[in-house]
């Protein structure tokens, strides 16, 4: 709408743009009409994933086969999580807005959060999870010995985003991350930088995407004094320089948050489009602001307490983001670990139910997603209806297979495998598994 105001006219945004060759016109096309059939809007539904309704705009349900995918995100997240020395907090979902007055959102924040009077006072909705991330960091006192902490949240985070602007699952006003907090000492940043570099590198590779990183130095709005601005902006040029060499890496100037410079990761999907999902942000601000200190171990009286500096990341940003982008960018055909339709069990005849129940039962009890089709389906109707729902295997029963203990496996793209012990089908998907295929 103009001028951003409900009231007035909408508007229609026109893009341009051209190509240096044909070559280049010629993938962009081909490509555009990818998009449209991996549309992550279509596949949900198709897939029956989730859906969204008018009674709550820009907040997903998620059926049953989605929440599968978004629980084995978070998971996923959670294995990175415990091996790299965090430890999952769970905070407040509302606060008094005095909170926000301090850390300083209300000022810049205000117009996109949820507020809703209690007892007399304004409270509001959290939008992020960092100010709560202080008080919990503040409640008891620190030691240098204790740093640096790190503290996950997956906790629900709202932002009351214009209906006009609500698209699927990119744009929505309930979500959550995979946030993280770090507070650390001066001498520490490089290191926890690096560390979320490493941390985004596994995770991106995991999914087959590729990356730029991107340093987004101080906004005009920018809190605090520019020298540490600046002190911050040289502690993620130096991590940048050690993770990827010099050079890895651009400026994008002006682009920072207001509290602190960040680093912004642009991910590439099968289809070359860019997506921002992943960011590093250093920030020198909220620790003065709510006044967080650790004890230095001097004994020097003004030198007994020091200011900690707070590193926010999030790998995946919002899960319904980047469930939305890992859904375009594999086109639906969701790899095994993260697939919410892994095996299906055909029999060739009904005579052979017990059987493919008892399979189904041990499959499941090692923590995989089978069903077994008991229609009336004949059998190429019953690999086809599986195929086309992504189920990664259909195992085949007949006379032989009960007779062997085995399954005779075909693959979503209809590949004959042939006839396997069951047991050795179970270790083959437990190490598809573990191994993220």
């Amino acid at each position: 709408n103009w001028l951003g105001d409900t009231n007035n006219d909408s508007l229609q945004r026109i893009y341009g743009i051209s190509f240096p060759d044909k070559s280049m016109l010629k993938q962009w096309k081909e490509n555009q009409e990818k998009a449209k059939e991996r549309d992550h809007r279509r596949i949900a539904q198709k897939q029956q994933l989730v859906f969204f309704h008018d009674l709550s705009p820009g907040s997903a349900f998620w059926l049953p086969h989605g929440a599968r995918i978004y629980n084995k995100l978070i998971e996923f997240i959670r294995g990175h999580l415990w091996q790299r020395g965090y430890d999952e907090i769970v905070s407040p979902n509302a606060y008094n807005l005095d909170l926000w007055n301090i850390s300083g959102h209300a000022m810049h924040y205000k117009d996109a959060m949820f507020c809703f009077p209690v007892e007399g006072k304004e409270w509001a909705l959290k939008p992020m999870n960092c100010p709560g991330h202080c008080l919990m960091y503040g409640c008891t006192i620190r030691s240098y010995r204790d740093l640096p902490i790190r503290f996950a949240d997956f906790g629900v985070l709202h932002r009351n985003e214009l209906s006009g602007a609500l698209t699927g699952l990119t744009r929505v006003r309930r979500f959550q991350q995979d946030d993280g907090h770090v507070f650390c000492r001066d001498d520490q940043i490089e290191e926890e930088v690096l560390s979320a570099l490493e941390f985004m590198k596994d995770v991106y590779t995991t999914f087959g995407m590729s990356y730029k990183l991107e340093l987004s130095t101080r906004p005009k709005k920018a809190l605090g004094e520019k020298v540490l601005w600046d002190r911050a902006e040289a502690a993620l040029a130096s991590a940048m320089d050690a993770f990827g060499g010099k050079g890895s890496w651009t400026v994008n100037p002006g682009d920072g948050a207001f509290y602190g410079p960040k680093i912004d990761i642009k991910v590439m999907d099968a289809m070359e489009r860019i997506h921002q999902c992943a960011t590093i942000q250093l920030d020198f601000q909220l620790p003065i602001r709510f006044d967080l200190k650790y004890n230095t171990g001097s004994e020097q009286k003004d030198e007994t307490f020091a200011r900690p500096v707070m590193i926010h990341r999030a790998m995946l940003g919002s899960v319904e983001r980047m469930f939305a982008v890992l859904c375009e960018h594999y086109g639906g055909k969701w790899p095994l670990w993260l697939s919410p339709r892994q095996v299906m069990v055909i029999p060739v005849h009904a005579d052979w139910k017990e059987y493919c129940d008892s399979v189904r039962e041990r499959l499941h009890n090692e923590g995989f997603f089978v069903d077994v089709d008991l229609t009336k389906a004949t059998f190429q109707k019953k690999v086809r209806n599986a195929q086309v729902a992504q189920y990664n295997f259909q195992l085949v029963v007949g006379e032989k297979e009960v007779k062997n203990e085995s399954v005779n496996i075909r693959t979503r793209e209809n590949v004959v495998e042939g006839e396997m012990k069951v047991d050795d089908m179970i270790e083959r998907l437990k190490t598809l598994r573990k191994e993220f295929k």
